[in-house]
């Protein structure tokens, strides 16, 4: 963190870059005027400066000249400009374990409301909550499982999450707040207790050795069905028929080429499109035709064109967790966004990059994504996120020594990337859990206590098992806890437009194996992020680096800093020495 006492002591040693950095927050349109030079107060404040770099020197430190000093946090003094459209941060909810409102163990929808200004309370003068502007809800329709991903009514909520009044009062709190609410959307399958396949069942056991048909029971083709047992189909009781059901016996698939179903399906999204959700999260796009991608992305593609057709700013982004190269070419669809796959969990390139691969590996890959990507939709969103409900949590990513820094310079290296950045509830609190499911969506660790308000209970399976980081109720009194690093990223990524937004180029000349320079540029201005990504602190040259028209050592404008622990970044002209783990944001 920041050590605000220092910087105190040495405000007239960063009174040149003070200025400096003020007059970037202005040329920015940020509304923030360059204060006019005073040359007695300069000549007092060189006294000041010289005073206390002698006194440092006798105390065996090592200070640089008036160029140098410790970057101050000026973060606070720079608006936000926040852009209403679909390049957002999104906060994704399991609203099963994130509230309880009613003590039943279980969250919900009035508990999520009661904590929304949690997640944005609207007010951008305030630095209380996270500023994601987006929430990705996990399913919210009626199923009858813990988790979800199994519907068994498209049009209604979930009695354990509250009424469709709940729902609709949360959406115009958000609304309020500047907060687009998208739905998961499973269309791959639905429950096996769903009435339209519960309905066909019936039917195939009345049928005897007739021939089937949609014109006696609709529904029977709105699934898989065949007498020919084969692998990811499972038997229809009392009968000889067989349903696909490539997930689990309680999930059969859906036939996506039925043209009533999709007729429903368009019903279902204008239903919710007009109740005023802001688009959706769609569920297994690779799944759709499990064994034909051409044919996923053909239905994506109608699916795409479907929602455009019904709300042409709604915002899609799809689920293909399949490799990079694979995935890119879900965005023939149309689809504004995939998950950038390639990124997250303890094998994406974010956390191997922290676990020693060199630096490269993370900018290459970033600067790769526009020409991968844009091949197939040059108006594609990227949606990086670094963990899900899917994938084991952070926490438990890094063994040994700096796993709290590279918990928190993790969190950095997705927020910072463009797009639409998704964080998983709890990252931001470094919360733990591995191995079955259950585990992955434990209560939102509010509080030690168990019976603290809004804690809830979890997954009825969830093992046993200890936070490694505090809860929120001591990270908010420590400055330095993950809690206010994913806090102040977030803030920086909504000062900055061109962090969402811009294209990115890595700079390999003033790169190494530990600092990733990447040059980000949105509507012809720029911005410049440096990483360290390494245990040992770097000094980086940035000589000669274009920055807006100026070369760096002509004007360094530090537009923000992300710390991971006590030691500062320090600059002098073009060269900027960084601690441990940490990122420079340059304007």
């Amino acid at each position: 963190m920041i050590r605000y006492d220092r910087i105190r002591r040495r405000t007239a040693a960063c009174l040149a870059l003070t200025m400096l950095v003020m007059t970037a927050c202005g040329s920015a349109g940020s509304g923030q005027t360059a204060p006019e030079s005073d040359p007695a107060a300069g000549q007092a404040a060189g006294a000041e400066a010289a005073a206390e770099q002698s006194q440092d020197a006798s105390a065996g430190t090592q200070e640089t000249e008036q160029a140098a000093a410790e970057v101050p946090d000026i973060t606070d003094t720079i608006p936000l400009q926040m852009i209403d459209d679909n390049y957002r941060t999104y906060y994704e909810v399991f609203v099963y374990s994130f509230c309880d409102s009613d003590g039943d163990g279980i969250g919900d929808l009035p508990g999520l409301l009661s904590r929304l200004d949690y997640i944005n309370d609207g007010d951008d003068t305030t630095d209380t909550d996270l500023g994601c502007n987006g929430i990705w809800l996990m399913p919210v329709n009626p199923s009858p499982t813990y988790h979800k991903y199994d519907v068994t009514d498209y049009y209604g909520i979930d009695p354990a999450y509250g009424s469709t009044e709940d729902f609709q009062a949360l959406l115009a709190a958000c609304g309020e707040r500047g907060i687009r609410v998208i739905m998961d959307l499973v269309l791959n399958h639905t429950s096996s207790e769903h009435p339209w396949f519960q309905e066909a069942c019936a039917y195939l056991r009345e049928l005897g050795d007739a021939e089937p048909s949609a014109a006696d029971c609709p529904y029977f083709d709105y699934y898989h069905f065949t007498k020919e047992p084969q692998s990811g189909y499972s038997p229809v009781s009392g009968t000889d028929w067989y349903y696909e059901a490539r997930f689990w016996e309680g999930m059969p698939d859906l036939n996506l080429d039925c043209e009533a179903l999709r007729e429903e399906i368009a019903k279902i999204t204008r239903y919710w499109l007009d109740m005023g959700v802001g688009g959706f999260r769609l569920d297994a796009v690779k799944e759709y035709y499990s064994d034909s991608a051409p044919d996923s992305i053909a239905f994506l593609t109608w699916l795409t064109d479907t929602v455009k057709s019904q709300k042409a700013d709604a915002y899609l982004v799809g689920e293909a967790w399949l490799n990079l190269n694979a995935y890119a070419e879900f965005y023939e669809s149309g689809i504004d966004s995939l998950f950038d796959f390639h990124f997250a969990g303890a094998e994406g390139v974010i956390a191997k990059t922290l676990n020693g691969s060199p630096a490269a590996r993370y900018g290459e890959a970033v600067a790769s994504l526009d020409e991968m990507f844009g091949q197939y939709n040059e108006n594609y969103i990227d949606a990086p996120f670094y963990t899900n409900h899917d994938m084991a949590r952070s926490a438990g990513y890094y063994a040994g020594e700096n796993g709290e820094s590279r918990v928190k310079m993790a969190g950095a290296m997705n927020l910072l990337m463009s797009g639409s950045a998704f964080v998983y509830y709890g990252e931001e609190l470094g919360m733990k859990g591995s191995g079955k499911d259950e585990n992955k969506r434990a209560p939102m660790y509010w509080s030690k206590d168990e019976n603290a308000d809004g804690m809830c209970d979890g997954p009825a399976d969830m093992e046993d098992f200890e936070m490694k980081y505090d809860s929120l109720a001591e990270q908010t009194n420590d400055p330095s806890s993950i809690y206010h690093y994913y806090k102040k990223a977030i803030k920086i990524r909504n000062q900055n437009p061109e962090i969402a937004r811009g294209k990115a180029e890595y700079l390999a000349d003033v790169s190494n194996d530990s600092v990733c320079v990447l040059k980000k540029v949105y509507e012809g201005s720029e911005v410049l992020l440096v990483f360290n990504t390494g245990a040992e602190s770097q000094t980086v040259d940035l000589s000669g680096v274009e920055l807006n028209g100026h070369t760096v050592e002509d004007s360094t404008q530090v537009r923000g800093a992300l710390l991971t622990g006590e030691e500062q970044a320090i600059v002098e002209g073009a060269s900027a020495t960084m601690p441990a783990y940490a990122v420079l944001v340059l304007k």
